[in-house]
Parts: structure tokens; C-alpha cells; sequence
């Protein structure tokens, strides 16, 4: 089971979640993240990326972001996820390094995820007006229809040490992302509750 911890604003915590075993950081370049504390300036995260151990997948997280300047976060994060309104084309032009996001809700079907070329699809809850982070659990039995058509599948949305597990089983996803659900304070995360997320999930099926 991979991990990635989202919402990454310094390189304490990142560190942290590193040694604690996460597979994936994400961090978040969509202006909108500013009013959850979790916004961070491209060039403090390719600081910070700069020195992260080996084998740490590095993501940026944007909305609805002008291809160019997507390009050129490439140039120093390994994936982008792109979580606005972003066309099948759009995400095209970033093959296998994108992954889309979908917000599960009224009118979703999942094989629309079929119409995206990238590497994967990232699955989180719907609530009006707002793109991620905001805490509430994503539909799991449509995330696992989904996950039947199209992989590989990252489930998002109201994941906390205390239910991931819980999900992992019932979904069977790729990977869990969270973000809010391991912080002290908006922007900052509770390294003991980033440890006990990421042991919940990678522990959730075995035995």
C-alpha cells in the first residue's frame, strides 16, 4: 500500500513523513490552498525536494493551472496532480507524470475517468465550491466501482489514522492520501499521527 502525505509547507515535516515511510509528498501550488494553511511557494518546495531522501515521490498539487507553468513545475517534482476542471487533452500533455483528480458526487460516473491518458486517478469527496482538503469521506463504494474500471486508483477525502484501514479494505486502492486528517494546526502536521496513518494503512491488510 503506498502513502502519500499531502499538503506540505516545510521541510521538517517533510523529513518526518519521509522517515516515517511515506511514499509520496504533496504539495500544494493552487492559490485557493492559502485559506487551509497548506499553500507553499514552487521555490520553497523545490527547496525542499532538493533534500528529501531517495525513492520519495515528489508531487504538485494544482488547479486548473496554465500548461506552461505545470511544465515547468515538472522540472523539479516528479508528478503534478492536477485537481480543476482540467480536459482530457490538457492532462494528455503530461502522460504518465499526471494524475487527475476527481471529486465523487452528484452526477460522477467513473468512466469518464476512462477519457484521461495519465498515470493515475486520484478519487477524493465532493463539497460545493471546494477542490480537496476538505475533510469529508469520499463515497468508498462508488471509489471501489472505479477502481474496478480504471487504475491504478488513489483514494482521497476525510482519511485519518483512525479509518484508513477501514478503507484500504474496502476499496483496495493503489494508495491513501491525506492531509488534513494528520495535522496539529492548518499547515502543520502532528508527526505522531503521520506515523500511526502511515503504519494503519501499509499494516491494513495483513494478517
Amino acid at each position: 500500500m503506498k502513502v502519500k502525505i499531502c499538503g506540505i509547507t516545510c521541510l521538517e515535516d517533510a523529513l518526518a513523513a519521509a522517515e516515517a515511510g511515506a511514499d509520496a509528498l504533496g504539495f500544494n501550488f493552487a492559490e485557493e490552498a492559502k485559506g487551509k494553511g497548506r499553500y507553499i511557494d514552487p521555490g520553497e518546495a523545490r527547496n525542499i525536494a532538493e533534500q528529501l531522501p531517495p525513492f520519495v515521490v515528489t508531487v504538485a498539487v494544482t488547479v486548473n493551472e496554465d500548461p506552461e507553468r505545470v511544465r515547468e513545475y515538472l522540472e523539479f517534482m516528479d508528478r503534478v496532480q492536477l485537481h480543476g476542471e482540467e480536459t482530457p487533452e490538457a492532462c494528455g500533455q503530461f502522460g504518465p507524470r499526471a494524475i487527475k483528480a476527481f471529486r465523487v458526487g452528484p452526477g460522477f460516473n467513473p468512466e469518464r475517468m476512462l477519457e484521461y491518458p495519465v498515470g493515475a486517478y486520484l478519487l477524493d469527496a465532493f463539497v460545493p465550491d471546494q477542490r480537496g482538503g476538505t475533510g469529508t469521506t469520499c463515497d468508498w463504494d462508488m471509489a471501489r466501482c472505479a477502481r474496478a474500471l480504471a487504475g491504478p486508483l488513489i483514494l482521497a477525502g476525510g482519511l485519518t489514522p483512525e479509518n484508513v484501514a477501514e478503507a484500504v479494505r474496502a476499496v483496495g486502492p493503489y494508495a491513501v492520501v491525506t492531509a488534513g486528517g494528520v495535522e496539529r494546526e492548518p499547515g502543520k502536521k502532528d508527526h505522531e499521527r503521520v506515523r500511526s496513518f502511515i503504519h494503519n494503512a501499509k499494516t491494513s491488510l495483513s494478517g
